[in-house]
């Protein structure tokens, strides 16, 4: 079974980000963050979104992604992340931007002039690829067993 077999439809849409990777999520001067790049914006499932932050920021790191579904609660987001449909963005976005650095490798692109660029964005996907195992990890991390 592929990862792709986990996605699932959106099932509470919210207006959403939908592009929040780390190079979209700044520090402030005063200790929060600034979230930037809205151009993707727009109607999407919190907990198809909040499954992308957590593998972004905590992937491996149960007690982090605890942490981290923890501040989002406390601050009021509507989600939860805890089956694997939850990852359905992730597998989709994955997929997405894997594809298209294949195509502009094989034929350079504006966005990848270079070999390079596209080689460097499918290495971020096949460095640390989101397998099964791992997201099952996270889902199980987040109900407070540890798999690691």
């Amino acid at each position: 079974m592929a990862p792709e077999s986990w996605i699932q439809p959106p099932e509470m849409l919210r207006i959403c980000h939908r592009d929040l990777w780390a190079d979209n999520v700044l520090p402030t001067g005063q200790g929060g963050v600034c979230v930037i790049d809205w151009e993707n914006s727009g109607p999407a499932d919190p907990a198809q979104e909040l499954g992308c932050v957590l593998f972004e920021f905590a992937r491996t790191d149960p007690g982090r992604a605890r942490a981290l579904t923890r501040a989002y609660r406390d601050a009021g987001g509507p989600a939860q992340v805890n089956r694997r449909g939850h990852f359905s963005m992730l597998i989709a976005q994955l997929g997405h931007i894997t594809e298209i650095a294949a195509a502009d490798w094989l034929i350079p692109h504006v966005r990848s002039p270079e070999r390079t660029d596209s080689a460097a964005w499918i290495g971020e996907t096949l460095d640390a690829p989101h397998t099964r195992e791992l997201l099952d990890n996270l889902v199980q991390g987040l109900r407070g067993r540890d798999t690691r």
